[in-house]
């Protein structure tokens, strides 16, 4: 479980979940970037985008931190 932090929001990612669907990427292209590291750059939307997109992930991989 990897957790990536920004502000007041933390978003967590469990590889083992991922089915690599794309929607994260599809959704906020500026914050999901699978090719870099860190692929996760959540200073690219607000916590409102972030959070919406995370709840769009089909396979529960990304998840918000409560």
């Amino acid at each position: 479980m990897k957790e990536y932090k920004k502000d007041d929001v933390t978003v967590l990612w469990d590889q083992t979940k991922c089915i690599h669907s794309g929607m994260c990427v599809k959704g906020l292209p500026n914050v999901f970037k699978p090719k870099e590291i860190p692929w996760v750059k959540l200073d690219n939307a607000s916590k409102i985008e972030i959070v919406r997109q995370v709840n769009a992930c089909p396979s529960g991989a990304l998840t918000i931190k409560k």
